[in-house]
């Protein structure tokens, strides 16, 4: 900090903390108190309050108002005349700390559409999408893709085309379908016919491990998210017996994502894969079964964690049948 920077000459920059090669446009006022790191774009007309914190390689453009909640981490891009909402009285003073005011923080590698509006407090995820006019009122998940007002994740970042459970294995029906982490679709048996339908799991027999635990998932609203971890040593096997929602598997590297949406169709997942649920019809009920009883230091519910996990011990190579093989 403290070294050369481009300031326009109808630019006001009264902060002593702007980091080498960052370029402020005109009629941009940042305000003392304020640190902005290097590399940045801060384009015509953006205001950036006392307290608030700009990483580095951060894009900002205009008509943005940045107030001293507010917290953008590196290679962040925030579209024209994106909103970030204070709890700020009516006539509070600018250069006054907001009373009790949840901070707001966009985390690295963030994207931010124009004319978008984040409420206080939020928290958006790295790598995150936030849609053009958007108006986000909950925490986004990293690599989410939100839209709409109120904001509702709409997909995933880098996800391959999302298609039903039971067209995939159809398409595949040659060779068994392997998809992130070895995590692989398993047809499950039933009885169809005018009387009832009918499914039915043996463990150890359709599945390639014991069913120790059951749980089922259902009432979640439209919008939530649930997932967001691995499994050390767990493997899952999960049918969407009634309704639909997607479920994206991740190994670090690869990221799939299916509807489960036909109680015919399971997706096995094995350990050390990481799994997102969302996008569940009013009306789904999801069964998971579960190798081993409910253990809480089995899970891993940190993204990075799991990344250094999985780049230390990388997962098995899987066989033509889509089990891992040594």
């Amino acid at each position: 900090m403290g070294e050369l920077f481009f300031k326009h000459p109808q630019a006001l920059v009264e902060s002593t903390r702007i980091g080498p090669g960052t370029r402020i446009g005109a009629f941009a006022h940042v305000l003392p108190g304020a640190i902005v790191g290097r590399d940045c774009t801060i384009s015509d007309s953006v205001l950036i309050e006392a307290g608030a914190i700009v990483g580095d390689r951060v894009t900002i453009l205009g008509g943005v108002q940045l107030c001293n909640v507010v917290q953008i981490e590196d290679d962040v891009f925030i579209g024209p005349n994106a909103a970030f909402a204070t709890g700020r009285p009516p006539g509070h003073a600018r250069s006054s700390p907001v009373p009790d005011s949840p901070r707001t923080l966009v985390k690295r590698g963030a994207s931010i559409g124009a004319n978008a509006t984040i409420l206080p407090g939020v928290v958006i995820g790295e790598n995150a999408v936030v849609a053009p006019g958007a108006v986000v009122t909950l925490d986004v998940p990293r690599n989410a893709i939100v839209a709409g007002n109120p904001a509702i994740i709409s997909s995933y970042v880098d996800v391959k085309p999302t298609r039903a459970a039971t067209v995939r294995m159809d398409a595949d029906a040659g060779t068994p379908l392997v998809l992130a982490g070895g995590a692989r679709l398993i047809r499950v048996p039933g009885v169809l016919d005018l009387r009832g339908n009918l499914v039915f799991i043996t463990s150890g027999v359709e599945i390639p491990f014991q069913i120790q635990r059951a749980f089922f998932v259902y009432g979640v609203p439209s919008r939530d998210v649930r997932g967001e971890h691995a499994h050390r040593a767990l493997h899952q096997l999960l049918i969407c017996v009634h309704g639909a929602c997607h479920i994206i598997v991740d190994d670090g590297q690869q990221r799939d994502e299916l509807i489960l949406d036909d109680p015919t169709v399971g997706l096995h997942i094995p350990p050390m894969v990481w799994s997102v649920q969302y996008k569940y019809s009013p009306d789904a009920v999801l069964a998971v079964l579960a190798s081993a009883p409910y253990d809480p230091d089995d899970y891993i519910r940190d993204y990075d964690e799991y990344l250094r996990l999985v780049s230390a011990h990388p997962a098995p190579a899987a066989g033509q049948d889509g089990r891992a093989t040594d």
